[in-house]
Protein backbone atom coordinates (compact mmCIF):
# COMPACT_ATOMS: atom_id res chain seq x y z
CA UNK A 1 0.00 0.00 0.00
CA UNK A 2 2.86 2.32 0.82
CA UNK A 3 4.45 1.69 -2.61
CA UNK A 4 1.18 2.54 -4.36
CA UNK A 5 0.83 5.70 -2.30
CA UNK A 6 4.36 6.80 -3.15
CA UNK A 7 3.77 6.17 -6.86
CA UNK A 8 0.50 8.10 -6.75
CA UNK A 9 2.19 10.96 -4.94
CA UNK A 10 4.96 11.07 -7.55
CA UNK A 11 2.46 11.24 -10.42
CA UNK A 12 0.48 13.87 -8.54
CA UNK A 13 3.65 15.91 -8.08
CA UNK A 14 4.46 15.66 -11.78
CA UNK A 15 0.89 16.62 -12.65
CA UNK A 16 1.16 19.67 -10.44
CA UNK A 17 4.37 20.77 -12.17
CA UNK A 18 2.79 20.33 -15.60
CA UNK A 19 -0.56 21.96 -14.89
CA UNK A 20 -0.22 24.46 -12.08
CA UNK A 21 1.75 27.12 -13.89
CA UNK A 22 5.08 25.53 -13.03
CA UNK A 23 5.62 24.25 -16.58
CA UNK A 24 4.91 25.78 -19.97
CA UNK A 25 4.29 23.50 -22.94
CA UNK A 26 5.60 24.64 -26.33
CA UNK A 27 4.94 22.11 -29.10
CA UNK A 28 7.60 23.63 -31.37
CA UNK A 29 10.19 23.38 -28.59
CA UNK A 30 9.15 19.79 -27.94
CA UNK A 31 9.48 18.91 -31.62
CA UNK A 32 12.93 20.47 -31.77
CA UNK A 33 14.18 18.53 -28.76
CA UNK A 34 12.66 15.19 -29.81
CA UNK A 35 13.79 15.41 -33.44
CA UNK A 36 17.25 16.90 -32.90
CA UNK A 37 19.03 17.09 -29.55
CA UNK A 38 17.42 14.01 -27.98
CA UNK A 39 17.38 12.03 -31.22
CA UNK A 40 14.38 9.98 -30.06
CA UNK A 41 13.82 8.62 -33.57
CA UNK A 42 17.27 7.04 -33.49
CA UNK A 43 15.76 4.27 -31.36
CA UNK A 44 11.99 4.65 -31.70
CA UNK A 45 11.77 4.74 -35.53
CA UNK A 46 11.93 1.46 -37.50
CA UNK A 47 14.97 0.82 -39.67
CA UNK A 48 14.68 -0.51 -43.19
CA UNK A 49 17.35 -1.44 -45.76
CA UNK A 50 17.63 2.22 -46.78
CA UNK A 51 17.63 3.74 -43.33
CA UNK A 52 14.91 5.11 -41.07
CA UNK A 53 11.34 4.46 -42.21
CA UNK A 54 10.04 7.97 -41.68
CA UNK A 55 6.48 7.07 -42.66
CA UNK A 56 6.46 4.94 -39.49
CA UNK A 57 8.29 7.50 -37.35
CA UNK A 58 8.30 6.81 -33.59
CA UNK A 59 6.39 3.53 -33.95
CA UNK A 60 9.09 1.41 -32.27
CA UNK A 61 11.62 -1.30 -33.03
CA UNK A 62 14.08 -3.71 -31.44
CA UNK A 63 17.17 -1.68 -30.60
CA UNK A 64 19.38 -4.29 -28.94
CA UNK A 65 19.36 -8.06 -28.68
CA UNK A 66 22.19 -9.30 -26.49
CA UNK A 67 22.86 -11.76 -23.72
CA UNK A 68 21.68 -9.21 -21.18
CA UNK A 69 18.41 -8.23 -22.81
CA UNK A 70 16.24 -7.82 -25.85
CA UNK A 71 15.32 -4.15 -25.74
CA UNK A 72 12.35 -2.82 -27.69
CA UNK A 73 11.98 0.93 -28.10
CA UNK A 74 8.23 1.32 -27.72
CA UNK A 75 5.73 2.79 -30.12
CA UNK A 76 5.35 6.36 -28.80
CA UNK A 77 2.77 7.55 -31.31
CA UNK A 78 -0.86 8.11 -30.25
CA UNK A 79 -1.70 4.67 -31.70
CA UNK A 80 0.07 3.03 -28.77
CA UNK A 81 -0.83 2.56 -25.12
CA UNK A 82 0.50 5.99 -24.25
CA UNK A 83 -2.76 7.37 -25.69
CA UNK A 84 -4.42 6.18 -22.48
CA UNK A 85 -1.77 7.70 -20.23
CA UNK A 86 -2.24 11.11 -18.72
CA UNK A 87 0.27 13.83 -19.55
CA UNK A 88 1.72 13.44 -16.06
CA UNK A 89 2.06 9.68 -16.48
CA UNK A 90 3.76 10.05 -19.85
CA UNK A 91 6.05 12.74 -18.44
CA UNK A 92 7.05 10.52 -15.53
CA UNK A 93 7.76 7.59 -17.84
CA UNK A 94 10.13 9.79 -19.87
CA UNK A 95 11.95 11.42 -16.98
CA UNK A 96 11.89 8.70 -14.32
CA UNK A 97 11.36 5.45 -16.24
CA UNK A 98 8.19 4.46 -14.39
CA UNK A 99 5.03 3.36 -16.21
CA UNK A 100 1.57 4.17 -14.82
CA UNK A 101 1.32 0.63 -13.40
CA UNK A 102 4.54 1.18 -11.45
CA UNK A 103 6.71 -1.09 -13.60
CA UNK A 104 10.21 0.05 -14.52
CA UNK A 105 11.32 0.79 -18.08
CA UNK A 106 14.67 -0.81 -18.77
CA UNK A 107 17.77 0.20 -20.73
CA UNK A 108 18.88 1.65 -23.02
CA UNK A 109 16.56 4.57 -22.15
CA UNK A 110 18.96 7.03 -20.43
CA UNK A 111 17.03 7.79 -17.25
CA UNK A 112 20.14 8.60 -15.23
CA UNK A 113 20.40 11.81 -17.26
CA UNK A 114 16.79 12.30 -18.38
CA UNK A 115 16.02 13.09 -14.74
CA UNK A 116 17.60 16.46 -15.54
CA UNK A 117 14.99 17.41 -18.17
CA UNK A 118 13.40 20.68 -17.05
CA UNK A 119 9.68 20.88 -16.30
CA UNK A 120 9.06 23.21 -19.24
CA UNK A 121 10.97 21.03 -21.69
CA UNK A 122 9.28 17.90 -20.36
CA UNK A 123 5.85 19.46 -20.82
CA UNK A 124 6.85 20.50 -24.34
CA UNK A 125 8.07 17.00 -25.22
CA UNK A 126 4.79 15.48 -24.03
CA UNK A 127 2.77 18.09 -25.93
CA UNK A 128 4.66 17.33 -29.15
CA UNK A 129 4.28 13.56 -28.82
CA UNK A 130 0.51 14.07 -28.61
CA UNK A 131 0.62 15.67 -32.08
CA UNK A 132 2.64 13.10 -34.05
CA UNK A 133 0.78 10.91 -36.57
CA UNK A 134 -0.61 7.71 -35.09
CA UNK A 135 1.15 4.65 -36.54
CA UNK A 136 -0.11 1.14 -35.83
CA UNK A 137 2.94 -1.02 -35.10
CA UNK A 138 3.55 -3.67 -32.49
CA UNK A 139 7.31 -3.88 -32.09
CA UNK A 140 7.04 -6.48 -29.32
CA UNK A 141 7.99 -6.41 -25.65
CA UNK A 142 11.40 -6.00 -24.08
CA UNK A 143 12.87 -8.99 -22.25
CA UNK A 144 15.48 -8.41 -19.58
CA UNK A 145 17.78 -11.20 -18.48
CA UNK A 146 19.36 -8.91 -15.92
CA UNK A 147 17.64 -7.47 -12.84
CA UNK A 148 16.19 -4.00 -13.27
CA UNK A 149 16.55 -1.49 -10.45
CA UNK A 150 13.52 -0.75 -8.24
CA UNK A 151 13.82 2.85 -9.48
CA UNK A 152 16.32 5.26 -11.01
CA UNK A 153 16.14 7.53 -7.99
CA UNK A 154 13.60 9.28 -5.80
CA UNK A 155 10.62 11.01 -7.44
CA UNK A 156 11.73 14.12 -9.31
CA UNK A 157 10.21 17.34 -8.09
CA UNK A 158 10.80 20.65 -9.90
CA UNK A 159 13.61 21.00 -12.45
CA UNK A 160 14.59 24.18 -14.25
CA UNK A 161 17.02 24.66 -17.12
CA UNK A 162 19.82 27.22 -17.44
CA UNK A 163 19.10 30.18 -19.68
CA UNK A 164 19.69 29.24 -23.33
CA UNK A 165 22.94 30.48 -24.78
CA UNK A 166 26.47 29.50 -25.72
CA UNK A 167 27.52 28.78 -22.16
CA UNK A 168 29.09 25.85 -20.37
CA UNK A 169 25.99 25.56 -18.17
CA UNK A 170 23.54 25.34 -21.05
CA UNK A 171 25.87 23.04 -22.95
CA UNK A 172 25.91 20.69 -19.96
CA UNK A 173 22.11 20.73 -19.93
CA UNK A 174 21.88 19.95 -23.65
CA UNK A 175 24.44 17.19 -23.22
CA UNK A 176 22.15 15.59 -20.64
CA UNK A 177 19.18 15.74 -23.04
CA UNK A 178 21.36 14.28 -25.80
CA UNK A 179 22.50 11.63 -23.26
CA UNK A 180 26.10 11.98 -24.45
CA UNK A 181 27.60 10.93 -21.13
CA UNK A 182 25.27 7.95 -20.79
CA UNK A 183 26.97 6.46 -23.86
CA UNK A 184 30.45 7.96 -23.53
CA UNK A 185 31.12 6.78 -19.96
CA UNK A 186 32.19 3.28 -18.89
CA UNK A 187 29.33 0.89 -18.16
CA UNK A 188 29.24 -0.73 -14.73
CA UNK A 189 26.88 -3.41 -13.33
CA UNK A 190 24.72 -0.60 -11.93
CA UNK A 191 24.78 1.66 -14.99
CA UNK A 192 27.11 4.21 -16.58
CA UNK A 193 29.90 5.62 -14.43
CA UNK A 194 28.90 9.28 -14.39
CA UNK A 195 31.34 10.06 -11.60
CA UNK A 196 35.06 9.41 -11.95
CA UNK A 197 34.56 7.88 -15.40
CA UNK A 198 32.44 10.70 -16.82
CA UNK A 199 33.09 11.04 -20.54
CA UNK A 200 36.05 8.65 -20.64
CA UNK A 201 34.40 6.27 -23.12
CA UNK A 202 34.79 2.53 -23.46
CA UNK A 203 31.13 1.48 -23.66
CA UNK A 204 30.65 -1.10 -26.44
CA UNK A 205 27.66 -1.07 -28.81
CA UNK A 206 26.79 -4.14 -30.85
CA UNK A 207 24.66 -3.98 -33.97
CA UNK A 208 24.47 -4.85 -37.64
CA UNK A 209 27.47 -2.57 -38.17
CA UNK A 210 29.59 -4.74 -35.87
CA UNK A 211 30.98 -3.35 -32.60
CA UNK A 212 31.53 0.33 -31.96
CA UNK A 213 33.21 1.69 -28.85
CA UNK A 214 32.23 5.08 -27.50
CA UNK A 215 35.37 7.24 -27.48
CA UNK A 216 36.74 9.44 -24.74
CA UNK A 217 35.17 12.92 -25.00
CA UNK A 218 37.02 14.64 -22.17
CA UNK A 219 39.29 17.50 -23.18
CA UNK A 220 42.63 15.71 -23.01
CA UNK A 221 45.12 13.94 -25.31
CA UNK A 222 43.05 10.73 -25.20
CA UNK A 223 39.93 12.71 -26.00
CA UNK A 224 39.09 15.93 -27.83
CA UNK A 225 42.08 18.16 -27.12
CA UNK A 226 43.71 17.74 -30.53
CA UNK A 227 40.56 18.33 -32.59
CA UNK A 228 39.56 21.71 -34.00
CA UNK A 229 36.05 23.10 -33.54
CA UNK A 230 35.16 22.34 -37.15
CA UNK A 231 36.46 18.78 -36.83
CA UNK A 232 34.36 18.21 -33.73
CA UNK A 233 31.27 19.59 -35.45
CA UNK A 234 31.77 17.28 -38.43
CA UNK A 235 32.18 14.30 -36.11
CA UNK A 236 29.06 15.15 -34.09
CA UNK A 237 26.72 16.05 -36.93
CA UNK A 238 28.09 14.10 -39.90
CA UNK A 239 29.90 11.14 -38.38
CA UNK A 240 33.08 11.94 -40.29
CA UNK A 241 36.56 11.84 -38.75
CA UNK A 242 39.20 14.40 -39.70
CA UNK A 243 40.82 11.85 -42.03
CA UNK A 244 37.50 11.46 -43.88
CA UNK A 245 36.70 7.99 -42.57
CA UNK A 246 33.11 7.32 -41.46
CA UNK A 247 32.20 6.79 -37.83
CA UNK A 248 29.85 3.99 -36.80
CA UNK A 249 26.34 4.01 -35.31
CA UNK A 250 24.56 4.29 -32.94
CA UNK A 251 25.50 7.98 -32.64
CA UNK A 252 22.44 9.87 -33.96
CA UNK A 253 24.31 11.97 -36.51
CA UNK A 254 21.34 12.94 -38.77
CA UNK A 255 19.36 14.13 -35.78
CA UNK A 256 22.19 16.12 -34.22
CA UNK A 257 22.84 17.69 -37.63
CA UNK A 258 19.58 19.62 -37.24
CA UNK A 259 20.62 21.37 -34.03
CA UNK A 260 20.96 25.12 -34.04
CA UNK A 261 24.47 26.48 -34.34
CA UNK A 262 24.28 27.98 -30.85
CA UNK A 263 23.23 24.68 -29.29
CA UNK A 264 26.06 22.83 -31.01
CA UNK A 265 28.52 25.50 -29.88
CA UNK A 266 27.24 25.23 -26.31
CA UNK A 267 27.70 21.45 -26.27
CA UNK A 268 31.26 21.75 -27.57
CA UNK A 269 32.01 24.48 -25.05
CA UNK A 270 30.87 22.16 -22.26
CA UNK A 271 32.92 19.24 -23.59
CA UNK A 272 35.96 21.51 -23.72
CA UNK A 273 35.42 22.22 -20.02
CA UNK A 274 35.83 18.58 -19.00
CA UNK A 275 39.31 17.94 -17.58
CA UNK A 276 41.19 15.44 -19.72
CA UNK A 277 41.28 11.90 -18.38
CA UNK A 278 42.69 8.63 -19.62
CA UNK A 279 40.13 6.41 -21.31
CA UNK A 280 39.11 4.69 -24.51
Amino acid sequence: MKRISLAAAAVAGTAACLSAGLATADVARGQYLVETVMGCGNCHTPLGPNGFEMDAQFSGRVVEDSGAFTAVAANITPASRIADWSDAELARSIREGVRPDGSIIGPPMPFSVYREISDDDLASIVAFLRTVPAVENDAGESEYRIPLPPSYGPPVQEVSAPDPGVTVEYGEYLTALAHCMECHSPMTPTGPDLGAGLGTGGFEFHGPWGTSIAPNITNGPDGLADYTEDELKAMITQGIRPDGSPMLPPMPYPFLAQMTGDDLDAIILYLRSLPGQDGA
